[in-house]
């Protein structure tokens, strides 16, 4: 008899485990279903958001960002300079954070060098310009943007070369027209020697045109 007890007993609670084991998959099917359902809610209303006016400026303000948008037009007015062009070179030295210095010492959202804008200071009357002052948006957008009016004046206006000798210098560009001309030829953005300077043009040609059709209202173009 007691011999038997076990076997019986195993057979009796064979059932038991089966409807135990079966619940379990039901219960975990049902959080499945729940895990899908409210993954689905969540990403129908991320895309509602994404879709909406304050979710589509959301989403431009992160690929191409604007701040200071004030003294960007204060300065291509007083400067002569297209706005969309400054913003761009600020999007290319800085992506519009402030408070940034470089290895090579440059600082702020315009990334002017403390030697440029001791020259520009001493040229534009600066008389009380400190290094300090360049943290300063109003400061840093002014002086890069002189900067920037003097380049493509001292290039005849030639906007490419301006923006080139803004990232490698004014006498490598200087040379490298030299050089080109030598060759019996014209210097093109496409055969700028510096692949990083090529690149630098390149980047702020397409980030203008951006700033152009997204922030035509914002930079005064309508």
């Amino acid at each position: 008899m007691s011999a038997r007890t076990p076997a019986a007993a195993r057979t009796r609670r064979a059932p038991a485990r089966r409807t135990t084991a079966a619940r379990r998959r039901r219960t975990a099917v049902r959080r499945r279903r729940l895990a899908i359902g409210v993954g689905l809610v969540l990403i129908a209303a991320a895309a509602a958001t994404l879709l909406s006016p304050t979710g589509e400026r959301a989403v431009r303000e992160l690929a191409l960002p604007l701040r200071h948008d004030d003294i960007v037009r204060q300065q291509a007015a007083d400067k002569d300079l297209d706005p969309a062009l400054i913003a761009a070179v600020i999007y290319a030295e800085s992506h519009f954070r402030n408070g940034q210095t470089s290895s090579a010492g440059a600082i702020g959202l315009m990334q002017v060098t403390p030697a440029t804008a001791r020259d520009i200071a001493r040229r534009s009357g600066g008389t009380t310009f400190v290094t300090g002052d360049l943290h300063d948006p109003q400061v840093n957008i002014s002086y890069g943007s002189y900067h920037l009016r003097y380049l493509i004046d001292h290039f005849g206006g030639n906007e490419a070369f301006a923006v080139a000798a803004y990232n490698a210098g004014e006498g490598n560009v200087d040379r490298w027209i030299a050089e080109a001309r030598v060759q019996g030829r014209e210097l093109s953005p496409a055969a700028i020697p510096f692949p990083e300077t090529r690149a630098y043009v390149e980047k702020v040609r397409v980030a203008r045109e951006q700033y152009r059709d997204s922030y035509a209202a914002e930079l005064g173009l309508d």
